[in-house]
């Protein structure tokens, strides 16, 4: 089948996970062709030399270093900006979604049944997320659906998969953790379809590197208060 999946992988200071979260990308089966576009967000820990090892001799890997960090939505729309894919993609380099569920997950964007597919961690049961992980997203999505007239059950998650004209012409602005409900109310904005698939999460804690604060929730609702439909 014929097209181009673009993935892009934001990536700060994970250098005990981005090689095999690379390897997996790389060895995964897909109905499509593949690109790797690594935005490495101003590491300090040793991601930067993982990542320049692991792409050399790599086709189909590019690496982007920035000089500083400036937060997951900067560095998703700095690889935005260079995918070439019919298909767009973004994957998380802690592991806590596992890349192979992207083989299912671009399947209503092949099939043109939907315009965008989010891989959600609450359509199936799950007693692996945290009670205030949970709680935090179920209010986030809750909120979207209210002011958007929606019944999504994760808007939160990582897995954003969206045809790559779309995700090209999205115009997002955020810097932060605040990508999430941007670009979810920049494609309810357009009239673009978003289609749900279950995907199995594995969470970590704020001890084994979780970066996500109780601010960027703040931010969260602010983002899509801002945007909501008049």
């Amino acid at each position: 089948m014929s097209g181009l999946l673009s993935i892009i992988v934001p990536v700060y200071n994970e250098s005990a996970t981005i090689g095999a979260v690379i390897d997996r990308l790389l060895t995964i089966d897909l109905p499509l062709d593949r690109e790797i576009i690594v935005v490495n967000d101003g590491s300090t820990d040793g991601t930067r030399d993982v990542l320049d090892k692991v792409a050399s001799g790599c086709q189909c890997v590019s690496v982007l270093h920035l000089p500083a960090n400036r937060g997951k939505g900067h560095a998703v729309r700095v690889g935005l900006a260079r995918t070439r894919g019919t298909i767009t993609a973004i994957q998380d380099a802690d592991l806590e979604l596992d890349p192979t569920q992207l083989k299912d997950l671009v399947r209503p964007l092949l099939d043109g049944t939907a315009d965008a597919v989010y891989g959600s961690r609450f359509l199936q049961p799950s007693f692996k997320v945290p009670f205030i992980t949970r709680i935090g997203n179920k209010t986030l999505t809750w909120m979207t659906n209210v002011l958007f007239g929606q019944s999504l059950t994760d808007m939160e998650t990582c897995y954003k998969i969206i045809r790559g004209d779309i995700a090209r012409n999205l115009n997002l602005t955020a810097d932060r953790f605040d990508i999430e409900p941007e670009i979810t109310v920049a494609l309810l904005g357009g009239g673009h379809r978003i289609a749900e698939l279950p995907v199995t999460f594995s969470p970590r804690s704020r001890a084994a590197g979780k970066k996500m604060r109780w601010r960027d929730g703040i931010e969260a609702v602010r983002m899509l208060w801002k945007h909501r439909k008049r």
